[in-house]
């Protein structure tokens, strides 16, 4: 009998792979650990929508539960893979049980990276990644005034404009030059500063936290390295998140930046698979091993991995994209401008619709949209066949996109 496929992460890599499996015509057991104690969900709504209170939970679940009885996926909540025990093909649980597989996915995700510095356990200190963090937040919210936002990237920028959107002052805190300065050209970065000030949100940049403060084990301040401060009974933290590498490096797998994988999503052992935040593989368009943390790379992979499993093996190739929703705006990014050496921009940041286009050594390597998705549908089309482009074209508004699609 076979011992079917356990997947360790109920996120939604892990979702996606026993979703995938199902709709390949897997039909052994199916077995998805999570450990927080709900079915799969969405965590970009958690940041914009759910906060807000135009989304309820109901909304973010991926499938209801009785989605995953029908098609015979156990699901096992509140419950962590802890050891991989690779010559048995074996994973235990912090239950104490061992679950036999003949393929194993590890979808482990990953965790926030924690503020080093003093105060941060004050209560008011708030991260948002898992429902749970975002219903603290979502209820913090309701009482809080004064919101300080450490960190300038994707989830600060977007927790930042929930909070300003219902009503809250609110600070961000950014230790760079500049708002999503690694993902991010200049002329983007600069856009969304004027986004965020014009909308009354402040905006520190070159500005390092030292300390939190408060009275009676809660936060009231948040103190920069140069002394200035700011008021706070809410402080909320985005600086990044790190990959849950842990269960893989005790299990003897090669781990970097994420656990090691190839161009197959495979690990070390042939019966292991690594998808999502916390795995690291040969990416073309980057020309490197890159770990990508976005919703179309978790599910894409999963669909990689799934096929394999199901005897359709193929290399992982998906051309990345990202989104983020800030305010009325939608920045939508195709490829990776790793190393990109010229920015044109197409259309008007003005009007708050606009592409940067990144070219490296005269190929299109990446393109961040702003308002304008036909750009981001034909840039993933472009980017992914390897079309060629120029920046004169890119430029010209009167040049069709579309032409050379067809």
């Amino acid at each position: 009998m076979s011992a079917g496929v356990v997947i360790a992460g109920g996120g939604q890599a892990g979702f996606q792979t026993a979703f995938s499996l199902r709709a390949e015509g897997y039909q052994g057991p199916i077995t998805l650990i999570g450990e927080e104690p709900y079915v799969p969900y969405q965590r970009p709504p958690l940041s914009k929508g759910f906060v807000l209170g135009t989304q309820t939970e109901d909304h973010v679940w991926l499938r209801p539960e009785s989605y995953y009885s029908s098609r015979n996926i156990r699901i096992l909540s509140s419950e962590r893979v802890t050891a991989i025990e690779t010559p048995e093909h074996r994973a235990r649980l912090a239950s104490g049980t061992a679950i036999p597989y003949d393929a194993l996915v590890v979808a482990t995700g990953a965790s926030n990276r924690m503020l080093p510095i003093p105060g941060a356990q004050l209560d008011g200190v708030c991260y948002l990644r898992t429902l749970s963090e975002a219903i603290e937040i979502k209820q913090r919210l309701e009482q809080a005034q004064r919101v300080v936002v450490i960190g300038g990237g994707f989830i600060g920028l977007e927790i930042a404009a929930s909070a300003r959107t219902l009503g809250k002052t609110v600070t961000v805190l950014e230790a760079l030059p500049r708002l999503m300065a690694r993902v991010v050209a200049p002329i983007v970065s600069e856009f969304f500063f004027r986004v965020h000030t014009t909308r009354d949100v402040e905006v520190l940049l070159n500005s390092t936290v030292r300390e939190i403060r408060g009275s009676g084990g809660r936060a009231g301040e948040v103190v920069l390295q140069d002394g200035a401060s700011r008021p706070a009974d809410l402080v909320i933290a985005g600086i990044g998140i790190l990959p849950n590498t842990d269960l893989a490096q005790e299990a003897g797998l090669p781990v970097a930046n994420g656990i090691y994988v190839d161009d197959f999503l495979t690990t070390a052992d042939s019966r292991i698979y690594a998808i999502g935040d916390c795995a690291e593989y040969p990416n073309p368009f980057a020309g490197s091993r890159v770990r990508l943390e976005s919703v179309q790379n978790a599910v894409e992979q999963a669909v990689c991995v799934a096929k394999a499993i199901a005897g359709k093996a193929a290399p992982y190739r998906a051309t990345p994209w990202f989104w983020s929703d800030q305010f009325d705006l939608r920045l939508q990014m195709a490829g990776l401008p790793a190393r990109h050496d010229r920015v044109v921009v197409r259309g008007h940041p003005e009007e708050s619709k606009f592409s940067a286009f990144y070219f490296r050594n005269g190929e299109l390597c990446a393109v961040d949209s702003v308002n304008r998705p036909a750009d981001h549908l034909a840039a993933r089309r472009l980017i992914g066949n390897g079309t060629a482009l120029t920046p004169e074209q890119a430029a010209d508004e009167g040049f069709q996109l579309k032409r050379l699609l067809d």
